[in-house]
Order: structure tokens, then C-alpha cells, then sequence
């Protein structure tokens, strides 16, 4: 059975049940059907959620398929509450755009998925659309103040840098000109479209504390400049409550359950190698105020969602991870040691072991952070017990915890050593984990602390646009910022192509975008950018609908 098959067999416990498993009345959830829930703010307890362990669930570099980091905290989750640790797993919401491209669904796979997954990889409570919605609202009133005579705040058209969203692939849309068809039309200029998971609203909901906090956050979204190079923010325009109003209630983290029947918070979604790659605060904030352990993910490899969620979650809102999981697969580490993407489920040892350089750096990368890794082999039906124990071997040599994780298979089952090795680590009194920098650092130190430490280049080369925008920024006073690098997700470095462990490399940023609603500044590193295409035959192609409404074709 494949996963649509395998979610479809599951009897759905009524979200009240899962309500009252988490610990909360019942009656004060905002029931959205049979199966999914907001859970209201007032829930959170900053003393109960303290108690909480945190795990963080991470990954070597991904194959363009991902590696399972999902399945895996999914599946951890699961196995913590076998062996009586009450846990909740919070993970972020799918985005469209790979749902219909490449990846297909990211609900987890086989018996380690949260449910109803056909709704959560759609359109689940209408988050997606309410960020979408309060992104465009605030595009819209730029284009209105431009064209205004009466209510003009003098905005040079030239330097806005706010473009407008869609939850979709769309490469056509990644540059165009608004405002054409006469003087009625606005004022014409160039622009594009980045896609939902990149916006900056999505930043700010997932940063956020509370309702207040957001509120300030949209305020505080840098626009452009005046002909007098005065700056404007969104506050300006007096469109932070209106955008505050779109989101009162996608604020509020989903409450699904797992296929075991726990319970699963799901709230928010922005990527990890064009934004910060993790849940909501808030989210992750109400599952620690209910679980003894709570599990969450960061996107791509450690060298981006992890780093993000160390050095800007963390760091923003107080939280301290009591041990990191590295997910790694056997075909991955055969990817970095040069095997092609078709051969990767031919068993071979030689490119497997080729490939360890990269799960070592990661690892390293971890140690760096002052937190203990515990490898986590997500295992697939084509691996080999050969290719198993030279990740074992490896482990053992250097001293790191390691389990294989049959989730896909078995779910909580197939997690219950990976469980065991979990609680060693969160139960030894680890300490509150070391940040990579300072924020109070210049950015240029930021940036190359990064690039030297985590991803392992020899220097950072700036472009001149760059250089304006570093002048821009401390002009602006905002160079006190985090760094949310944006960067390949298929390599340590900026260059897709160099797998494995590069060395002697250079990392190149050629921009600097400011979100300062968010709270981050954003180097923007190669040929990354903010709105992906869709692949000559996307996931689209195999996804319908039946005459009884059942979706096929989802993975």
C-alpha cells in the first residue's frame, strides 16, 4: 500500500478525543470538521511549557526527494509515547508548491503519518490563504498609496522591495510589470511574485509570540524609500491591522493526530533554504505546554532549518533543544559519494562510504552548537543490512548514539530504540546550547561566521549590490539582526552541483534582503531564489479527484 492507501485504512478518532488525550477541555477548541481543530492562545503556559524536553529532528543534505525528516519526528514521536513519555510532535504545514511539484505530499510517510493528510497537504484551516491574503492586501495599498494624490507618501516606486505571493510553482510569475493599461491601471513598474512559504508574513506568524507581537511585526516590514530617501514601513500605510485582522485565527496552531491516534500540532510553513524552516514559536510554545517531550523538525540539511532554528527561533524566543536527531538514508549518503540518482536504490558500499564526509560535517556542525546528535537511519526498503552497519561502524567510531529507524514500516514500533537512545541524551542534564553568533556582530562577521563554520568555505565574496545593501542597512540601523541565509538545500555550499564535503569553495552573496518585520536579514547566496518551478512532469499530473470526492494520487 502506498501512504494515501495506508492513511485511508486508519479510523479517525473525532478531534475532541485527540483534544482531550492533549490535555485540553474539549468544549474551548475551534473544531474545523470531525478531524481538525484551532487551538486558542490562551492555552500556552510559558511555566508548564519549561518542563517540556525539546528534540529537534534534522538531516544530512537531502536527495531532491527529501530524506524523511517528517516520517522520522513523526515516527519518534510515536515510539516516545510507547515507551510512556507523553509526547506531542509539531511540524510545519505543506505548501502547495511542492505538493504539486516534486516532493508530493509532507504529512510523513507509510505508518508514521498525521491525519487527515489529504486535507493537511491542501488546504487544511485556510493558513496558507490567510497569510497569502494579508501579503497582498499589503502589496495592494503600496500600489494604492503610489497611484493616491491625496494620501501619498512620496514613494520612490524604484525602491520597493515587497513583491506579491502565491502558494504555487509558478516561474513565470518570478518577474513582471504591474501597472500596465493607462493611468487608471496604478503606476507601472517592475515586480514578481515569491512563493507563500517565502513571505515575510509567514516569517512574522511563525516568530511571533503572541497577537500583539504579530501586530508590531507587520508594522515593522521595511517597504522602500521616498524620493527623499526617507524609509517607509508598512506602518506607515496603516496596513498592520488590517493584515492582523486577515490572521486572528491562522495565528492559532492546528490540533490533527498521528496514526496512532496522538496528538500532532501543524502551524505554519516557511522553507528552510529561502526562509527560517520551522513551526510556529507559538505552536512549538503549546505543544511543550502539554507533553513531557515535544519533537519537531527544521527543513533541508542541519546546515539551514537547524542553524535557523538555533541561532533565530531559539535565540528570539527563549528555547533550548535537549538533543538533535540526524536523519540520514542510505541512498543520500550514496548521492554524496557520486552515485547517480537512479542507481540509488542498487546496493553499493563503495559510494555509500564515499558519501560519509557529508553526515560527519553535519554531525560536526551539531557538536558546534554544544548539543548531542543521535543518528537516526531512516531505513528503506531497498537498504541493504551491509550499507546499515557501515553507518553503524561509523557511528561507533565516533562516538554517537545511532539507531535504525524502520518508521515507514512499523511507525511507533520501528522507533522504539531510537526512543530509548533519545531519552539517554534529553535525561543527562544537557546544557542550554551554544548560538553561532552574536547578534550584536557586524553583518559581514555574521555572515562569514556561517559560511566558515557551518558550511565549511574558505571566504564570502559580496557583489556590488550587496555592498549597497550592507550600507543600506546600517543606514537603517538594522544591522543588530539574525542572518537567515538563503542557500542551496543540495549542498554545504552555494553551488548545487558540489555534493559530498566541498572544500576551497566560495560562497557568494549577491543581495541582501531586509526583513525586519520578521526580525532577519536575508544574504541571498548562488542561483537561489524565491519562487521554484515545477519539474517537466510534477506530482499535478498524478493527483484527481473520484465522482465520491476521494483524492487519488497523493503521496
Amino acid at each position: 500500500m502506498n501512504d494515501l492507501d495506508i492513511a485511508r485504512k486508519v479510523k479517525l478518532r473525532h478531534i475532541s478525543e485527540i483534544a482531550k488525550t492533549f490535555g485540553v477541555d474539549e468544549n474551548e477548541i475551534e473544531m474545523y470538521g470531525k478531524n481538525k481543530a484551532k487551538l486558542p492562545l490562551s492555552f500556552i503556559d510559558e511555566k508548564k511549557a519549561a518542563q517540556s524536553k525539546l528534540i529537534l529532528v534534522s538531516a544530512i543534505s537531502p536527495t531532491p526527494a527529501g530524506e524523511g525528516k517528517t516520517t522520522v519526528s513523526i515516527g519518534l514521536s510515536e515510539g516516545l509515547n510507547k515507551v510512556g513519555k507523553k509526547t506531542t510532535v509539531v511540524l510545519r504545514e505543506p505548501s502547495l508548491g511542492p505538493v504539486f511539484g516534486i516532493k508530493g505530499g509532507a504529512t510523513g510517510g507509510g505508518y508514521s503519518q498525521v491525519l487527515p493528510m489529504e486535507d493537511i497537504n491542501m488546504h487544511f484551516t485556510g493558513d496558507f490563504s490567510a497569510i497569502e491574503k494579508a501579503h497582498n492586501l499589503l502589496a495592494a495599498v503600496i500600489d494604492n498609496n503610489i497611484q493616491s494624490k491625496s494620501n501619498s507618501l512620496n514613494l520612490d516606486p524604484r525602491t520597493i522591495s515587497w513583491k506579491r505571493v502565491i502558494d504555487m510553482n509558478d516561474r513565470a510569475l518570478r518577474r513582471i510589470i504591474v501597472g500596465l493599461g493607462g493611468t487608471t491601471s496604478g503606476i507601472p513598474r517592475e515586480s514578481g511574485f515569491d512563493i507563500t512559504a517565502a513571505s515575510e508574513i509567514m516569517a512574522i506568524l511563525c516568530l511571533a509570540a503572541n497577537l500583539h507581537d504579530l501586530k508590531i511585526r507587520l508594522g515593522n516590514i521595511f517597504i522602500g524609500f521616498t524620493f527623499n530617501k526617507e524609509p517607509i514601513y508598512a506602518r506607515d500605510l496603516k496596513a498592520g491591522g488590517a493584515m492582523a485582522a486577515l490572521l486572528k485565527d491562522a495565528i492559532k496552531p492546528n490540533l490533527v493526530q498521528t496514526i496512532e491516534g496522538n496528538p500532532a500540532i501543524i502551524h505554519g510553513g516557511p522553507f528552510a533554504n529561502i526562509a527560517q524552516g520551522t513551526n510556529s514559536v507559538i505552536a512549538t510554545r503549546m505543544g511543550m505546554t502539554y507533553s513531557d517531550y515535544t519533537v519537531t523538525e527544521a527543513g533541508f540539511g542541519f546546515d539551514l532549518g537547524a542553524e535557523k532554528f538555533f541561532d533565530i527561533k531559539c535565540q528570539s524566543a527563549g528555547l533550548s533543544p535537549k538533543a538533535v536527531v540526524l536523519t540520514a538514508t542510505i541512498r543520500a549518503l550514496k548521492y554524496h559519494g557520486g552515485a547517480d540518482l537512479k542507481s540509488l536504490t542498487t546496493p553499493d558500499v563503495e559510494a555509500l562510504k564515499k558519501g560519509l564526509p557529508n553526515l560527519e560535517k553535519h554531525l560536526e556542525n551539531i557538536n558546534q552548537f554544544n548539543v548531542t546528535p543521535v543518528i537516526a537511519i531512516n531505513r528503506f526498503t531497498t537498504d541493504t543490512d551491509e550499507e546499515v552497519q557501515v553507518i553503524m561502524d561509523k557511528a561507533k567510531e565516533l562516538g554517537i548514539r545511532c539507531a535504525v529507524a524502520d518508521l515507514w514500516a512499523k511507525g511507533g514500533e520501528g522507533a522504539i530504540d531510537l526512543a530509548h537512545k533519545v531519552i539517554e541524551v534529553a535525561e543527562s542534564n544537557p546544557p542550554v546550547f551554544d548560538p553561532m553568533y552574536d547578534w550584536s556582530w557586524s553583518v559581514k562577521k555574521k555572515i562569514e561566521t556561517l559560511a566558515t563554520k557551518i558550511y565549511g568555505a574558505e571566504h564570502v565574496e559580496y557583489t556590488a549590490k550587496a555592498k549597497a545593501n550592507l550600507r543600506t542597512i546600517s543606514k537603517l540601523g538594522l544591522d543588530q539582526m539574525p542572518i537567515c541565509i538563503a542557500k542551496t538545500q543540495k549542498s554545504l555550499s552555494d553551488n548545487p552541483a558540489l555534493l559530498g564535503r566541498p572544500k576551497d569553495f566560495i560562497i557568494t552573496v549577491r543581495e541582501i534582503e531586509i526583513a525586519s518585520g520578521a526580525g532577519f536579514l536575508i544574504p541571498i547566496t548562488g542561483d537561489i531564489m524565491r519562487m521554484p518551478g515545477l519539474p517537466a512532469h510534477p506530482q499535478s499530473e498524478k493527483i484527481s479527484v473520484d465522482n465520491a470526492g476521494n483524492i487519488t494520487g497523493l503521496m
